[in-house]
């Protein structure tokens, strides 16, 4: 089987409303007739966790969470007033042990959090639905088979036999909010004369541009003529000898669909006619995706159609640890403010949890690639019984029989750290690297998504799984190790799956309207800041780590004296720290294919991985991504005695016309030398010019040589078209530190109506770090970047929810070199 059976022009209802939930001690009821019916119960909405409900009805503090795991929870409905007959109700995924009544009588058992269930009906008219989560903690205390090593990550080693996610199992990672209860829809379905089982819906993209949409499945129901259609052609489908009807239709010259930074991601329509009846079979797109070992052998990138991409983007967490929400309009903020950072791929690592077909259907039209892992973390799984491995075929096919045809499924992975757990242990391969994520997991995804790329796991390869140096690895040599900036070349990475995670400071009214604490001494501030069990560390230490590498400032100094200016600086210094180590990710000559940051969202509001607040307000470093993640783009890298290289990119698929200038200015101020260029840079291409070809003449630009005092103490490289003037791109390099290029710049500041918009002109006589914009009603297209002379910064503000268009924007403007504020 492949996925659901699909029910064609069918009445299907979402039963959302008319539920109840009691909470009860673990076993107190046996069957839903025993539950005393004037006991207290209170509404809870479907699809939802008993969490979520708790909390609408006061009972439950997400700030202070309180065990559920130990408690059975049920959940009634009535079906009174239902028209008479036969009826399915569908499941589609209940978290996690349930026991599902209908009139009393038991119908339907679920041991999955992974897997949906059809439960046929005849309904009466009078009809009763109870389910019972049941307890966990029984089911964790029970024996399975021995582990071979015992991850400490999680709080509990029987996870390792429920099909369950981790979170809120993991402490110092994420709230510890049990998920319990119906969080994905439960449906009344009225069958119509139709549907179809085993679907399923490939489509391809030949070398030469051809796209080819296949189509295979079983019809319940008579049916004459089946014709499948898509991107203006059509063609009949056959009865095969299996009694599946099957059809390829062959587009020449379809438009292909591309990751966001790379074209247009274009979708098309494919529709099954049955007897002149249409029925959706959803969007899809023509792609190809090919794994890049590179010409060693030994790395990992992706080409799509025929062309290599840097995958850049973020893991994702989750819509809402209390709800764990899978509709559109759940993912949309989140996975919008991804799309608008210029990522191209999120990542949903095994320590989460399944997404829904929305989540894929809203990549697929935001170009956003997704690496998506099984849920499988740090355990040894007893993949070897028989029925564990029955429910895990289960639960793939279900799970990407749901998403056939979609675009964005990129990469499918058997699991995060599984590898990396074992080896880290000391113990052999032959333990860690088994038959179940090297064949069993690939084979069953190939038969359903064989046009999809497998990892066995992430990270994987080398000469220990966790080597950056080869295959896909999870590197935090610069971040959770402290390592200088430099590691991030020397540690040859080739594919980073995730990286870079730090204690990312929110916005201050995000600080202000959440958590209006002292920050890092107060308890309540340090309870949200990440750590790994057991460590003495954080990544508070991590980040202050950085602060004082680069600012040369005494952190701890800085958090008993000037709090506020502790703040921003943090705010800044994870900002650098990841625009200076994409900078050298991207280079042509770089090993490294793609890197993804943990994580995109925090899951509670305060300095948390995330690089967007749980709020859903983007933190400074979103802004810094954003900017390093730019399409069209300008880096610098020092090279020592080598000089300083200007690296231009162009990954957009037209040549682009631009001018390079290159600047060294003395005191933030004075140009000591600069140099300018117009370039040519091919569609797919990228240039790396030497500074001394731009200058013409030897100069000093990295301060390598120390022929003397220093010459400089900011180097500054801007691309404009040269038609209009407009901003492109601009990167700086401080060859004596940042510390050394911090001045008190005064900031000129205009406020103008551009077409139907706000715009912000900002201009300074002297260079000014991390311009952090802070206005009344709306949210500036770029923040805490900065501000060089000799040009004037237009920053598009745009509206807020409730903040109409002719509200004048009024606001603040800070900066890391000056106390004061500018108003404007």
């Amino acid at each position: 089987m492949t996925g659901m059976t699909t029910y064609l022009a069918a009445d299907e209802r979402p039963l959302e409303h008319g539920w109840t939930l009691l909470v009860t001690e673990a076993g107190r009821y046996a069957a839903p007739n025993e539950v005393h019916r004037p006991a207290v119960r209170i509404p809870a909405p479907v699809p939802g966790t008993v969490a979520s409900a708790l909390a609408a009805a006061g009972l439950f503090d997400p700030e202070k969470p309180q065990p559920l795991h130990d408690k059975d929870a049920w959940y009634f409905r009535s079906l009174e007033g239902e028209a008479e007959g036969p009826a399915i109700l569908r499941f589609a995924g209940l978290a996690t042990i349930a026991e599902i009544y209908i009139n009393g009588e038991l119908r339907l058992a679920s041991h999955s959090m992974y897997e949906a269930h059809d439960l046929d009906l005849a309904l009466t008219g009078h009809d009763e639905i109870a389910i019972c989560f049941r307890a966990l903690a029984p089911h964790l205390d029970k024996r399975g088979p021995r582990a071979r090593w015992r991850p400490q990550m999680m709080d509990h080693q029987g996870l390792r036999l429920i099909r369950t996610t981790p979170l809120g199992h993991m402490p110092g990672w994420c709230p510890e909010i049990h998920p319990v209860g119906p969080y994905r829809p439960i449906s009344l379905i009225r069958r119509s004369r139709h549907a179809i089982s085993d679907l399923a819906v490939r489509a391809g993209l030949d070398p030469d541009g051809t796209g080819r949409l296949f189509v295979s499945f079983a019809l319940e129901g008579e049916a004459k003529d089946l014709r499948l259609s898509c991107a203006g052609d059509d063609t009949r489908l056959q009865l095969d000898d299996d009694g599946k009807w099957t059809a390829e239709l062959t587009l020449p010259a379809v438009e292909p669909w591309w990751p966001r930074t790379h074209g247009e991601p274009k979708l098309h329509d494919a529709r099954l006619t049955i007897d002149g009846q249409p029925h959706s079979l959803g969007l899809v797109g023509f792609r190809r995706i090919e794994i890049d070992r590179g010409p060693d052998e030994l790395g990992f990138g992706l080409f799509v159609n025929g062309e290599p991409v840097f995958c850049r983007g973020a893991v994702w967490a989750n819509a809402d640890i209390l709800r764990l929400p899978g509709a559109a309009e759940d993912y949309a903020p989140w996975l919008t403010l991804a799309a608008e950072a210029g990522m191209n791929m999120i990542r949903i690592g095994g320590t989460m949890t399944y997404e829904s077909a929305d989540f894929f259907r809203l990549c697929d039209r935001l170009g956003l690639l997704v690496w998506q892992d099984l849920m499988f973390a740090n355990f040894d799984y007893p993949t070897a019984d028989e029925a564990f491995g029955a429910s895990i075929d289960r639960e793939m096919r279900q799970f990407l029989g749901s998403i056939q045809g979609s675009p964005s499924l990129a990469v499918l992975c058997g699991g995060s750290e599984v590898y990396q757990q074992g080896a880290m242990l000391g113990l052999p391969e032959r333990i860690w690297k088994t038959s179940f994520y090297e064949e069993t997991l690939p084979s069953l995804a190939a038969e359903t998504r064989p046009d999809v790329p497998c990892v066995a796991n992430s990270p994987s390869g080398g000469a220990m799984p966790f080597s950056p140096n080869e295959g896909v690895t999870h590197y935090y040599g610069v971040g959770a190790y402290c390592r200088p900036l430099e590691d991030a070349r020397r540690a040859e990475v080739r594919f980073a799956a995730e990286s870079l995670a730090f204690a990312h400071v929110p916005q201050q009214a995000t600080l202000d309207a959440h958590l209006p604490v002292a920050p890092v001494h107060d308890p309540r501030w340090k309870a949200r800041v990440p750590r790994d069990r057991g460590a003495s560390w954080d990544f508070e230490d991590v980040r202050d780590h950085y602060l004082q590498d680069l600012y040369k400032l005494d952190p701890s100094r800085l958090r008993r004296e000037e709090p506020a200016r502790y703040l921003d600086l943090s705010r800044a210094v994870t900002g650098e720290v990841v625009t200076e180590t994409y900078a050298e990710w991207r280079r042509a000559a770089s090993t490294c294919k793609g890197a993804l940051v943990w994580t995109l969202q925090d899951l509670t509001p305060g300095p948390g991985w995330g690089v967007i607040d749980s709020t859903g307000e983007p933190k400074p470093v979103w802004y810094a991504l954003k900017r390093a993640f730019r399409p069209v783009q300008v880096n610098l890298t020092d090279e020592g005695t080598n000089g300083l290289d200007v690296h231009v990119l162009n990954e957009t698929g037209d040549s682009r016309e631009l001018v390079l200038e290159l600047t060294c200015l003395r005191d933030g101020r004075q140009p000591v030398i600069s140099g300018k260029r117009s370039l040519a840079v091919a569609a797919r291409g990228t240039l790396r010019i030497s500074a001394t070809d731009l200058f013409g003449a030897f100069f000093d630009t990295t301060y390598a040589f120390r022929f003397g005092p220093p010459s400089h103490d900011v180097t500054v490289a801007r691309l404009i078209e040269p038609e209009t003037g407009r901003f492109v791109a601009e990167a700086c390099h401080f060859p004596l530190g940042r510390d050394k290029a911090m001045v008190d710049a005064p900031i000129e500041t205009v406020v103008e109506e551009e077409d139907g918009r706000w715009v912000l002109r900002l201009s300074t006589p002297v260079f000014a770090q991390s311009i952090h914009i802070e206005v009344d009603g709306y949210r500036p297209e770029d923040d805490w970047f900065h501000l060089a002379p000799g040009s004037e910064r237009r920053i598009a503000l745009g509206p807020r929810d409730g903040t109409v268009m002719s509200q004048r924007p009024t606001g603040t403007i800070a900066q890391l070199g000056a106390r004061r504020l500018v108003s404007f």
